[in-house]
């Protein structure tokens, strides 16, 4: 049967879905596994809490913390479970003080028929659209051994089916209790984890359905909506699908604006393009980027910068005085800034945003400012699977069309030229350089392109100017030689080149 045919229902979990090939498939049954604090227990809250908005009838099985609490846990991160039904099987405080020992259940619940006459008679007086019981591996204390506790599960998940319910479990695979055998009961896995680089999921197992492989990005919000409303509850980040970014369409050239300029680059920037920026601080790598966002503003195209090494307002500021507005472009709806806080964020979970922004507001040009930035504000231990990632994502925006600017600062501001310092050149189809000189006691600047890959470019530096009416690029330095050496001399020495 093919993933077309098969009925969906929404997990509850924005993200999950796409992770899942269209949702999970009605009447079957899922486990959720993961050490404790991975967030098994929100995931269920969230499924449960989809199925009452969407006028279903929902179950919430619990075998560990009290009814009261799992509301209140819920609560606190955005997840609303008015109209769920709850079935509390969790010990309570007397089972300690009137036995002075710890059981998971009343002594004259201690027995597995009561556990699962408790939860058949609730089933049979509800009839459960969708149903979460958490955690299922509590039911091994009540079975004699291995052998019995699958026979329970198999049992209970087929009681389930038979009566058209969807069940989510939860389990903790400890050193002492493997759950691997509940992997084979079920029709599907979703495995949490929360490590030091973030929390993530991976879906191992799904009967019936492809899936998106990959480890994929997992955030639990604070219970407080956003200014996007993104990221409140739980959230999954899915990864990028490098068998979704194989399609590489290079459009028309698009103008920077500055003639100049664009005879440099052979007439400008082809359309899906990546182009590096790079230069020393100070030499106009970003103003450059957005003179391209200032010109695709005026063909009608939006575009979105990530800004990881200055605010918003700074970058604002000094836009304005060289006379782009990227303010009013703001108000305008042409772009869009979005700043970065350090380690809040996994490069899955950026490379999300940055896709939801290409597919869901129509932009056409992403600028990451800058490269250094984004390897110290992401979370993520090794920095060449950082930069991986950063491959994956300009292949994806490529594939869809999109023109991509990286800015690049390189480490020295004069001396040995490098095209880039990060690394990251084997990713650019075009790389504009600007260095600074010193002639004659004053600081100039000057720019050229080093690489193009889809079309011929000007072999020549140009020196260029930012003034307050915008980038100036003037005549080539034809009379120089050793720029990029950090010591330009005049090849023709006059009495003006000397004062």
């Amino acid at each position: 049967m093919s993933d077309v045919a098969l009925e969906r229902i929404s997990s509850g979990v924005p993200g999950l879905d796409d992770v899942l090939g269209g949702g999970l498939i009605p009447g079957r049954s899922y486990l959720a596994r993961g050490d404790p604090g991975t967030g098994k227990t929100l995931f269920g809250c969230s499924f449960l809490s989809r199925g009452v908005k969407v006028g279903e009838d929902a179950l919430f099985v619990h075998l560990e913390e009290p009814e009261a609490d799992v509301k209140k846990n819920a609560g606190a991160v955005g997840i609303d479970l008015d109209g769920v039904e709850f079935l509390d099987l969790s010990p309570n405080s007397g089972v300690f003080s009137s036995t002075q020992s710890y059981d998971i259940f009343d002594t004259d619940e201690n027995e597995q028929t009561t556990f699962t006459e408790r939860i058949t008679d609730r089933v049979g007086t509800l009839s459960p659209d969708r149903v979460f019981i958490d955690p299922l591996t509590k039911l091994r204390y009540l079975t004699s051994d291995e052998y019995q506790f699958r026979k329970q599960v198999l049992a209970l998940t087929r009681f389930f089916t038979e009566h058209d319910a969807t069940v989510l479990l939860t389990s903790q695979n400890t050193s002492h209790s493997s759950d691997d055998d509940l992997q084979y009961l079920t029709d599907g896995t979703v495995q949490l984890r929360n490590g030091e680089m973030g929390r993530s999921l991976s879906v191992p197992k799904f009967r019936g359905s492809s899936v998106k492989s990959g480890e994929h990005a997992v955030r639990i919000g604070d219970g407080r909506p956003r200014a996007n409303g993104e990221n409140d509850g739980v959230s999954v980040f899915p990864a990028l699908d490098p068998a979704e970014t194989d399609r590489y369409t290079v459009g028309e050239q698009l103008s920077a604006g500055v003639p100049r300029l664009d005879e440099l680059l052979g007439g400008g920037l082809e359309r899906g393009t990546v182009t590096i920026l790079s230069g020393p601080t100070g030499v106009g790598k970003t103003t450059v980027g957005t003179q391209f966002m200032k010109e695709a503003a005026g063909r009608g195209e939006r575009s979105v910068v990530y800004l990881f090494e200055e605010t918003t307002p700074t970058l604002f500021e000094r836009s304005e005085a060289i006379g782009i507005p990227l303010e009013e472009m703001v108000e305008n709806g042409a772009l869009e800034t979005r700043e970065f806080e350090p380690l809040d964020n996994s490069a899955v979970e950026f490379a999300n945003h940055v896709q939801r922004e290409v597919e869901r507001r129509d932009t056409s040009l992403v600028m990451i400012d800058g490269i250094d930035g984004y390897k110290l504000s992401l979370r993520e231990a090794d920095q060449r699977r950082l930069v991986r990632k950063l491959h994956s994502l300009c292949r994806y925006l490529k594939s869809v069309g999109v023109t991509v600017v990286l800015v690049d600062e390189s480490a020295t501001v004069m001396g040995e030229f490098s095209a880039t310092d990060s690394g990251i050149s084997y990713l650019a189809d075009n790389i504009v350089f600007m260095r600074h000189l010193e002639l004659n006691g004053e600081m100039r600047k000057a720019i050229g392109v080093l690489k193009k890959r889809t079309s011929d470019f000007e072999r020549t530096l140009r020196e260029f100017e930012i003034t307050e009416h915008g980038i100036t690029v003037g005549e080539t330095l034809d009379e120089l030689e050793g720029i990029l050496t950090g010591e330009p001399q005049w090849t023709t020495p006059s009495e003006d080149n000397d004062e």
